[in-house]
């Protein structure tokens, strides 16, 4: 489809989005990678948004320790180790996951860059939601009062992106207390709803996609690639 979902500046280039709703977390990880290779082939290919809500797992980064699991990893559920860096995290329903699949070569070819933008379309999220969220000096992800509420892990080859974030909107936050959050022992994991009771999803997604439009200066359209 050509139909822009938000108007962006005049010459913005087109970021397709891909909204699944709940899909398996290996699954979404496939087409990634799918994804990203077209785009190394191709390097001309639009960029892409992937939102996803995943049903329980856990994924650990490329070198992530062990020991921040609080389980057998023989015997518990589901986990895989991906590309990423970063530690272990959590997903499950009530979490918006964004996977965007950039060529950072249009936007700035710059990793420390990338991870603080990413930041700022979680910050403009809360701001929009009327939370004052905020970074913690030398840690990557967004905080509310304390609880980190959005992780971000990344994986940039040939300055294709993929993997991304993850914004703690509604979940079971029960998950988490089986490992010990992106290797962060001191710093609790917090949701949306702890402070706005009663959000959904489907009411943060819009203001995510807007908010990444917004700060990548792309023209979002919705897909069904």
């Amino acid at each position: 489809m050509v139909s822009p979902l938000i108007p962006q500046q005049l010459n913005a280039q087109p970021c397709l989005v891909l909204d699944w709703g709940l899909v398996p977390y290996s699954q979404a990880w496939e087409i990634q990678q799918k994804l990203v290779q077209e785009r190394r082939v191709n390097p001309d290919l639009p960029d892409v948004l992937i939102l996803v809500e995943h049903p329980p797992v856990y994924t650990l980064g490329q070198g992530a320790k062990l020991e921040f699991l609080k389980f057998d990893s023989e015997t518990q559920p589901e986990l895989h180790r991906v590309e990423r860096g970063g530690e272990v995290t959590y997903h499950c329903p009530g979490q918006l996951v964004g996977y965007p699949i950039l060529n950072l070569r249009r936007h700035q070819p710059d990793l420390h860059w990338y991870l603080r933008q990413l930041e700022e379309v979680l910050l403009g999220v809360l701001e929009v939601l009327g939370l004052k969220g905020s970074r913690v000096p030398g840690m990557t992800g967004v905080w509310v009062d304390a609880c980190k509420v959005g992780a971000i892990g990344i994986k940039v080859s040939r300055w294709i992106t993929m993997h991304g974030f993850a914004l703690n909107v509604c979940p079971d936050l029960a998950g988490f207390g089986q490992i010990v959050p992106c290797g962060i022992p001191d710093r609790p994991v917090g949701s949306l709803e702890q402070f706005i009771p009663g959000i959904e999803v489907d009411r943060v997604r819009s203001i995510l996609v807007a908010e990444f439009a917004r700060v990548f200066a792309v023209e979002i359209v919705r897909s069904n690639l």
